[in-house]
């Protein structure tokens, strides 16, 4: 397979050079290849595949929302090659039996790679831990994602397990008793700042929203805490002043342009390690109303054109730091293959149309689920082509065998 007359980062600049790809591997990149079997990427920025660290699959469980096979797909069309599955499910991988029906539905029918979270407490109910040292070796991470693990004692166990096992505990910070409310997130990112650096382990946040958070982030970084954290699309580009119905209903909520644009700084002063999407399929009987809306969008097919749109064509980050955003500094702290645009390296590649701007519509949605805030925006770097090992898992472009 030829990848022919596309853009690929050399240092800061986008340069043409054409691709070959032998099997599932990168063989040459040179100013003119050929041969036969051409895809023609005419202009796309051809560019490691993204990796996201946080998606709700739904499988097993809730199928009416979305499947590995229709979840996966979308990420395919988004140019994501890897995703990391949440454990909101039924039956939740609280347990090796329990996380084997969801290996079982990824063997059968995942499009692109997907590596399971197991739950920190049984059915994530915050009431006793679950079997964590037995689900260590099948998983890269732990979280009760959805929830705030509330009860601190089983957290610390569970970080310690963790630390035991070189495993990531990843946090939906929210403490009881203030609702979504911004308080829920800044005590939650304190305290557990405070027992992460006591026990020593690798410590996530998922979607930080607060201003107050991203500064004890901030400080905790700067005392060598081994602390992460991912901001969301959505976070980034939206406020509450965006609120409409239930398609800007998630948790946590929009918040104050002031937090947005603290979310916006962190992202810029490199505070924020990853983009991740917490894409959420709902039937459309769960959405709706804003009120009556359940928590969640989808957005992994309008991850990297919102990024891409809002950042790197704007020039407040480099193409550089995009790919590390989106696809590097997540596959390298939770141990996930890194994808690479190099000779030797396995072609996990995407395709982005960064030349065309164009409006995203319910009708092109992949997943089951149609609730994204960003239907009807126009986007620059819409994903073509997506390789996941050498094979293509999508193709919006010309062929010629």
């Amino acid at each position: 397979m030829i990848l022919k007359n596309g853009k690929i980062l050399i240092g800061e600049e986008l340069v043409e050079k054409d691709i070959r790809i032998e099997g599932d591997t990168i063989v040459e990149i040179a100013d003119e290849i050929d041969g036969d079997n051409v895809i023609y990427v005419n202009g796309c920025w051809v560019m490691p595949s993204a990796t996201d660290v946080h998606v709700h699959l739904r499988e097993p469980g809730f199928e009416y929302k979305e499947t590995v096979a229709t979840g996966t797909n979308a990420a395919a069309k988004g140019g994501v090659g890897t995703i990391m599955s949440m454990p909101n499910l039924r039956p939740c991988p609280d347990s090796v039996e329990h996380l084997k029906v969801q290996l079982d539905a990824i063997k059968k029918d995942a499009s692109v790679k997907v590596y399971p979270y197991a739950s920190v407490t049984v059915n994530e109910e915050g009431k006793e831990l679950a079997d964590l040292e037995a689900l260590a070796p099948y998983v890269l991470a732990f979280t009760d994602d959805g929830k705030g693990v509330n009860n601190l004692n089983l957290l610390k166990q569970a970080m310690q397990i963790a630390k035991d096992n070189d495993k990531v505990v990843a946090s939906h910070a929210e403490a009881e008793g203030y609702g979504f409310g911004r308080e829920a997130e800044i005590i939650a990112v304190e305290r557990e700042i405070k027992m992460a650096e006591e026990v020593g382990c690798k410590y996530h946040f998922c979607h930080i929203s607060t201003m107050e958070a991203y500064e004890y982030i901030r400080q905790a970084k700067e005392r060598g805490v081994d602390v992460t954290v991912e901001v969301t699309p959505h976070h980034l580009l939206l406020n509450d002043g965006d609120i409409t119905d239930g398609n800007t209903k998630m948790n946590p909520p929009l918040r104050p342009m002031s937090d947005m644009i603290a979310t916006v700084q962190a992202l810029l002063d490199g505070t924020v390690d990853m983009i991740a999407t917490d894409h959420a399929p709902h039937a459309p009987h769960e959405k709706g109303d804003y009120d009556k809306s359940l928590n969640g969008i989808i957005g992994i097919e309008t991850f990297l054109p919102s990024i891409y749109t809002c950042f790197v064509r704007t020039g407040l980050i480099s193409y550089g730091r995009f790919i590390e955003l989106c696809s590097t500094a997540a596959a390298e702290r939770f141990g996930l293959p890194v994808a690479k645009l190099e000779v030797g390296e396995k072609a996990n590649l995407c395709a982005l149309d960064i030349e065309n701007e164009r409006e995203y519509t319910q009708e092109e949605i992949v997943s089951l689920s149609k609730n994204s805030p960003f239907i009807g925006y126009k986007f620059y770097g819409f994903n073509r082509l997506t390789l996941v090992d050498g094979e293509i898992k999508y193709i919006q472009l010309t062929r010629e065998a």
